[in-house]
């Protein structure tokens, strides 16, 4: 008999945290600032009751199942990585009990790693896959890492990560193209992301091209508004063509976002002539937390 869950996406900076009833429906939320980075040695009961102690109190029967960064290295208990190709049922069965007093326990998902070549890790990012509920494709995951992964016969049987988002923030606030670079105003934002979509296949490669971004200004042929949009574009770009090299060139991605992430990425990979399905990530990880404590259940 399906019961309520409390599910929490406990990441290194932020929290979320959701009551679901048996039929899927999301009955309350709650999103905090407390991720992972905020948590005494020792305090992850007391957190969890900050987080979504009244949540337990509406649904004393509900189940208790946390994602994320919880169970890192740096979280309540280390969940040991699954390797890839892994499917949904492998997923559940590493998962770990925890105590959240003598009379509750709470299960904590594992993450997955990948060795094609280079070794890479996810850590919540697999629930969200897992949430497609797709036999065969290739999804994204947008973000400051972003995901992409490849899930054939209902396993991801490999993903590889992209420093997009950071490396963007480094360059737009850090670099010294942040001195040039104003807020889009007018057809800046549409001159920029043409821009840097060209730059994507630019002979001199990534590089050169970020540092075309100062020179068009100095030169006058490109607006400092524009320098935000053109680096996004750029590294977007870049993102999809080395996803690309690596899994192949197919016609529909699905795509895990939305707000302004979403429509960025969203455009970039219509532009590249691809076919896209857009989820947002509470819908994916609502899906998928279910999916995995019906697991855990079996």
């Amino acid at each position: 008999m399906p019961k309520p869950l409390i599910a929490l996406d406990w990441g290194t900076t932020r929290a979320r945290a959701f009551l679901i009833s048996e039929t899927g429906e999301v009955l309350q939320r709650r999103v905090a600032n407390q991720g992972i980075q905020s948590v005494p040695a020792g305090g992850y009961p007391a957190a969890f009751e900050a987080l979504a102690g009244d949540l337990r109190r509406a649904a004393p029967d509900a189940s208790i199942t946390l994602a994320g960064m919880v169970g890192s290295r740096n979280g309540w208990i280390e969940a040991a990585y699954v390797a890839c190709p892994a499917s949904p049922e492998e997923i559940a069965a590493a998962a770990i009990r925890v105590a959240l007093d003598k009379d509750t326990t709470a299960t904590i998902l594992p993450g997955l790693s990948c060795d094609e070549g280079a070794f890479d890790v996810m850590r919540g990012e697999e629930t969200l896959i897992v949430g497609l509920g797709l036999t065969d494709g290739i999804a994204c995951l947008p973000g400051t890492h972003s995901k992409w992964a490849e899930i054939r016969d209902g396993r991801i049987t490999r993903f590889a990560s992209f420093m997009t988002g950071e490396v963007y923030g480094l360059l737009r606030e850090g670099s010294i193209l942040s001195r040039l670079a104003e807020a889009p105003s007018g057809a800046d934002a549409a001159e920029g992301a043409a821009r840097g979509r060209a730059a994507v296949s630019r002979a001199g490669g990534l590089l050169n091209s970020i540092f075309a971004a100062r020179t068009e200004v100095l030169g006058g042929r490109m607006p400092g508004g524009a320098v935000g949009p053109y680096l996004s574009a750029l590294l977007v770009g870049q993102e999809i063509a080395g996803a690309q090299a690596l899994f192949g060139h197919g016609t529909e991605i699905h795509l895990v976002a939305d707000g302004a992430l979403g429509e960025s990425y969203g455009g970039e990979l219509e532009a590249a002539g691809l076919r896209v399905r857009t989820i947002t990530p509470e819908a994916a990880f609502i899906a998928g937390v279910r999916r995995l404590s019906a697991g855990l259940a079996a």
